[in-house]
This record gives structure tokens, C-alpha cells and sequence, in this order.
């Protein structure tokens, strides 16, 4: 596929060659020519089951290296202490897995486990309890959240040998039907996480528990790259323009600056920056300290936790990390496809006029980053940054920092419709409880449920064109 610039003078040509209608031609017109490529320049060609693991296509051989190096240590497995291996050892002692590719296959997106299967690794639970006391609102303040006392903030049900891992995670699913005007039907699943084999006794009795699949790494480098203000001018949390949407910012705390910033990533923005991303990734996820984050996840209650040997002061040291860094900053978004499609169009103009775009804002011009390759860029992302309220269906009840329980950042869309042939799954939403994009538009409620009830609304046709628009992102 080559990208396509669409201009009047092109349009003109189809009518006279006779190739489209000018109807037909008026609503190619419609499309931006900057849309076809989703990323700006770093934007690559690719619709196979690597199409999100290429680097971006403007950075030059030298960059391609580092790139490669970056993708090592995220894509290989780490090693418990002690090991032959001095550059990847330090796994553990409890942990979800013990590489960064193992939750984001192929750098797409996780998924829930089935029932009955203890293994949820490219999925997570986030652990913590309500802060009372004087100290754990403290806590709270600066870190988001009061991780659980006995297993923290963060189920890992797996460990390194001589230590148990901590629970294992069961999904069950309950079912509802959902009727469009002209009577078609469709079915949603609710899922009901649970926390069984539990070694470590009883979690809190006011738990609060967040099931969290792995998201895309697609054009993270770009979503870091928009200039604070275009986010914080989308906001309006006191909802002053009465359109029903109210998105806000969170503001989380960097590790790095040591102060407050604008929260860019995660499920709830919960992060500032993909540096902090990353390490408390590698922390969490791995049991693998650094600079940011340097110590284990062992409560005082594990005991055997906190006996096991270690990699040394900081595991991941800081080349490490500025390696990972690069790669995730560097992975590519790959380009639209069938954007001057009549039916994509039509899904386009639907999309815009149903609301969906009053959150999942379409395009930005990057600003300054420390990146060239993302400097300046035109990207088609579908994302306003923001939190927004969905409802209490897709509620986790689980605060973090500024993030009420009925709050989550709005994802970004681009790649959207490439999942399948990544990850060879259509499950969507922060829980993957959603089986294709009809569904994940239907579990939309709070801000969104105007939307939700315009999309039951439509006739069959439009739904069609709704999801091809979708699927061409």
C-alpha cells in the first residue's frame, strides 16, 4: 500500500477519469490527507502480525541500532539472582512475568485469562485500600494510592524459587443482552475477578481491586510528545460548556522531577512520563529495581521475599533503561488503511456525529521532545489524554491520585483495528471483557452514555460503516 494524498486536484481528476462519482469524490475531499499517516513521519507500512513492532520509519541506521538494543532487553527474560548472566538477573522474588513482551505480546495488547486459567500474564490486578489514617492519606497524596499491607499494590502471582507467589487470579463471566432500535441483539459479558491461593493470609477487608490488561506500545513517543497545553485546553471538568463531557487531567507525582506533572499514561494516567513508565514496569511487573524504583515489592509478612538474593543495587541500571526507553518512545504506528473508502467515510462522519470524538480526540501537532524523530509531527491518535467518568458498569471502585473509581483515560484508537492480526484477539476495554469494538462501544456510559444510546440507535448499515471506520484506524 503507498499513502495517498488526497488534494482537489486529484478529486478533479477522479471525476473526469470517470472513476468515482463526484458524490463520491466530494467525500474523498472530506479526508485530510495527513490521515493516512497516523503517526506522522514515523509512521511505517505494515498490516502483519509485526505491524507494531517496527521503528519509526524517520529515524536513521545509527538510531535503528539502539532501537535493536532496546527491543533485547524488553523482548528477552530476565533471570533470577544469582546467574552467569550479570546484565539480566535480578528477577524477583515475586513477580507477573519475567519479560516486558510476555504482557505485550508482540507490543500489542493483553487480554483476560480464561476461566479455570491460572495463567493472566499479559493482565494484572492493581491492589489498595482506602486511606484513613493521617499517614496513609500522606501516603496517598504522594503516591496515588495505600497499597495493600500484606501483598501491596499490585497482585504478581508468580516468584522466583523459595518464594511463593502471591494468589492466583480467576475470572468468571455473566451475560446481558443489549437490543438496537431495529431489534437486532447483542451480547455483553461482565467479568467478576477473584484472588484464589492466597499465601500469604487475608488481603484487607476494604480491598480495592483493578484488573488491568497490557496496552498497545504503539506511538508512545508521540503521545509524550504533545505539548502540555493542547491536552489541559481539552479539559473542562466542571463541564462549563454543558456538552455532558468533562474530562480532566490527573496529576501524578514524577519520581524524576520530583514534583507533580500531567499524568499521560496508564488506564487511569497514572504516570507522567514513559521513563517512570517503564521503571515501575520493570519494578512491579518484574521485580527488577533501578534508580526510580529501588526496592523489591516484599511486605513485611513475606518473609522469604525479603531474604532472596538480589542482582546487585539497581538491577536495571541506567543504561538499561535509557535503552528501553528509546525503543518504547521509538515504536511506529503503522499506517491507516481503506481511509478513502465511501464506508469508512460514512463511519468517520458517523463517529464525529454520534459524540465519539468528543473524547477520543482525532489529531495533534506534536511539540518539542527530546526525540528529533518526534518533534513536529501531525498524528491521528483518537485520544484527548484525559479522564473521563464511563459509569458505574466499567468501574473498578479503585481511586489513583486525581482518578475517581468511575474514571479512566481515554485510550488511544490508532492501530486499533490491526489487534487481530497482532494479537489474534478483538478484546478490548481495561478488563478485556469487551470480544470485538461493537461491544467496547457499549460498555460506554457516564460521559459517553449519550453516544452509547445514538450508536443503539443506528441502523444496521451505519454500524457497518461505524466499524469499518474503526477497523481502518
Amino acid at each position: 500500500m503507498k499513502f495517498k494524498p488526497v488534494t482537489v486536484r486529484s478529486v478533479l481528476i477522479l471525476i473526469a477519469s470517470g472513476t468515482v462519482s463526484a458524490v463520491s469524490a466530494q467525500k474523498i475531499a472530506a479526508l485530510d490527507p495527513t490521515e493516512w499517516k497516523s503517526g506522522g513521519d514515523t509512521t511505517v507500512i505494515d498490516t502483519s502480525h509485526n505491524a507494531f513492532s517496527m521503528p519509526a520509519a524517520n529515524i536513521d541506521l545509527m538510531k535503528r541500532l539502539d532501537f535493536s538494543v532496546g527491543n533485547s532487553f524488553f523482548r528477552n527474560p530476565w533471570v533470577a539472582s544469582p546467574a552467569t548472566t550479570t546484565a539480566r538477573d535480578g528477577l524477583g522474588p515475586l513477580l507477573n512475568t519475567n519479560a516486558c513482551q510476555n504482557c505485550h505480546i508482540k507490543d500489542g495488547r493483553g487480554h483476560a485469562p480464561l476461566p479455570k486459567d491460572d495463567n493472566a500474564v499479559s493482565m494484572l490486578i492493581r491492589l489498595s485500600i482506602p486511606a484513613v489514617t493521617e499517614q496513609q492519606k500522606t501516603l496517598e497524596a504522594k503516591e496515588g494510592v495505600v497499597p495493600d499491607p500484606v501483598y501491596g499494590g499490585q497482585l504478581q502471582d508468580f516468584a522466583i524459587p523459595g518464594v511463593k507467589a502471591e494468589g492466583k487470579i480467576e475470572v468468571k463471566y455473566t451475560t446481558h443482552t443489549l437490543s438496537f432500535e431495529d431489534g437486532e441483539t447483542i451480547e455483553l459479558r461482565k467479568p467478576r475477578f477473584s484472588i484464589d491461593q492466597l499465601a500469604y493470609g487475608a488481603m484487607h477487608p476494604d480491598i480495592m481491586m483493578s484488573p488491568r490488561v497490557a496496552p498497545p506500545m504503539i506511538g508512545l513517543g508521540l503521545l509524550e510528545a504533545i505539548d502540555e497545553k493542547d491536552i489541559l485546553a481539552q479539559a473542562d471538568p466542571l463541564d462549563k460548556d454543558q456538552n455532558g463531557i468533562s474530562g480532566k487531567a490527573n496529576r501524578v507525582w514524577s519520581v524524576e522531577q520530583d514534583r507533580f506533572m500531567l499524568g499521560r499514561f496508564g488506564w487511569k494516567a497514572g504516570q507522567p512520563s514513559l521513563a517512570q513508565q517503564n521503571a515501575g514496569a520493570f519494578n512491579g511487573d518484574m521485580g527488577i529495581t533501578s534508580n526510580l524504583f529501588p526496592k523489591d515489592h516484599c511486605t513485611d509478612r513475606q518473609k522469604a521475599c525479603l531474604k532472596a538474593p538480589n542482582g546487585g543495587e539497581f538491577e536495571a541500571t541506567e543504561k538499561t533503561l535509557a535503552s528501553v526507553l528509546f525503543y518504547t518512545r521509538s515504536l511506529a504506528v503503522p499506517a491507516r488503511r481503506d481511509a478513502d473508502k465511501e464506508e469508512v467515510l460514512k463511519g468517520k462522519a458517523i463517529f464525529n456525529r454520534v459524540g465519539c470524538s468528543g473524547c477520543h480526540t482525532p489529531t495533534y501537532k506534536t511539540g518539542q521532545h527530546a526525540e528529533p524523530h518526534l518533534v513536529k509531527q501531525v498524528i491521528w491518535p483518537y485520544t484527548d489524554m484525559l479522564l473521563h467518568d464511563m459509569g458505574p458498569e466499567l468501574a473498578d471502585g479503585r481511586p489513583e491520585y486525581e482518578a475517581n473509581g468511575q474514571e479512566w483515560r481515554t485510550p488511544p484508537l490508532w492501530g486499533v483495528g490491526l489487534t487481530q492480526n497482532v494479537n489474534g484477539h478483538t478484546e478490548f476495554l481495561h478488563d478485556g471483557r469487551a470480544r470485538n469494538l461493537m461491544e467496547a462501544i457499549l460498555w460506554h456510559g457516564g460521559e459517553a452514555k449519550s453516544s452509547q444510546q445514538k450508536v443503539l440507535g443506528l441502523k444496521k448499515s451505519d454500524r457497518k460503516s461505524l466499524i469499518a471506520f474503526l477497523e481502518s484506524l
